[in-house]
């Protein structure tokens, strides 16, 4: 069972990024699917997450309206589209899944990806 993560990279301000997390071992259709970031110094905090169907998406409000967070079951796959990045969007971005509903909370997933790192700089 794995997850893996890609998409990563330097990007300037403004600019966009799409990142993957592909599943590996399991289908992602039965699990719920989040995406968390963490910054240099800070703790992990909740970025985006998707229910099993697609039927409703979660984000946190710093994001909202920039990212958008979408799977493609037939893939394996799930997706977080960036759009018009910021410096404070820099970090460390990891998915995950869970059983059950979506969810804020990163303890409740079951499985994690190891993650891609996004740097927003001029």
């Amino acid at each position: 069972v794995q997850l893996q993560a890609s998409g990563g990279g330097l990007v300037q301000p403004g600019g966009l990024l799409r990142l993957s997390c592909a599943a590996y071992g399991f289908t992602l259709d039965h699990y719920a699917m989040g995406w968390f970031r963490q910054a240099p110094g800070k703790e992990r905090e909740f970025v985006a997450s998707i229910s099993k169907s697609s039927g409703s998406t979660d984000y946190t409000n710093s994001v909202t309206g920039r990212f958008t967070i979408y799977r493609d079951n037939a893939k394996n796959t799930v997706y977080l589209q960036m759009n018009s990045l910021e410096t404070e969007d820099t970090a460390v971005y990891s998915c995950a899944a869970k059983r059950g509903s979506r969810s804020r909370f990163g303890s409740s997933y079951d499985y994690w990806g190891q993650g891609t790192e996004v740097t927003v700089s001029s």
